[in-house]
């Protein structure tokens, strides 16, 4: 067992969902290995009524129910003493990317909050800032599976997790370009060969053949990576999401 490098702290209404998918293949041999540690903590250990309540109805009506205020902010000061920032799995968050993962795990952890019903007090994230985060535009039923998603993104890049530490050199996202395709054995399947440069030996026009791939596929998939890609390519500063540690 090895000191964890790394320690996701979530709050969540459903600590049994965790570590689920986190505990197999390359993230649950790295918990069991202690490369990195899970403390998944219920929010509703800070209810403050004998029926554990953690939400009431929204003020100024509508549909559903909203995490109260008093609670979740208990939860979150309760944590104050693990490692990493604060981050919120929101559906109006910055959008989850590699740039922003390979920060976040190159820090000594991170403290992910779990929302449900319709969301939480908006005064708990005015007086306990931290960063909002999106998988994407669309709604889950909770945080939970976006924080289990953000986390293993975060573990594979932790040292000693992956096989080969250059293995997610040319993975998707981590140059601005979407992967290109890979192929292996059989030579031939349904009629179709190898491409013949990568079977080659020749490594430079191996390299030249992959880069153009990435960029055919990412121009005609990603219009918008493509773009970032292309503006970054011309010498254009990228802004980033502010993450502090």
């Amino acid at each position: 067992m090895t000191t964890p490098s790394w320690t996701a702290t979530v709050l969540t209404l459903y600590p049994e969902m965790f570590p689920g998918p986190l505990g197999a293949s390359l993230a649950g041999r790295a918990l069991d290995e202690g490369r990195w540690a899970l403390d998944a903590r219920n929010i509703r250990d800070h209810a403050l009524d004998k029926h554990r309540t953690v939400d009431d109805t929204p003020a100024g009506g509508g549909p559903g129910m909203v995490m109260r205020a008093d609670v979740v902010s208990a939860a979150i000061d309760a944590c104050a003493d693990q490692p990493g920032p604060l981050v919120y799995m929101t559906p109006r968050g910055v959008p989850l990317t590699q740039s922003l993962v390979r920060e976040i795990a190159s820090g000594p952890g991170a403290k992910f909050v779990c929302g449900r019903f319709e969301g939480v007090d908006e005064r708990v994230f005015a007086t306990r800032p931290g960063l909002e985060v999106s998988l994407g535009d669309f709604v889950l039923s909770g945080g939970e599976a976006a924080a289990l998603t953000m986390i293993d993104a975060c573990v594979r890049l932790l040292p000693g997790v992956m096989g080969a530490e250059a293995s997610g050199d040319d993975e998707s996202f981590e140059n601005g370009l979407l992967e290109y395709p890979h192929y292996t054995r059989p030579q031939q399947f349904d009629g179709m060969d190898i491409p013949a440069v990568l079977t080659s030996g020749h490594h430079e026009n191996v390299r030249d053949w992959r880069r153009q791939q990435a960029e055919r596929i990412t121009k005609e998939r990603r219009p918008d990576l493509w773009a970032a890609y292309t503006h970054k390519q011309a010498g254009a500063p990228t802004a980033r999401p502010s993450v502090d540690h």
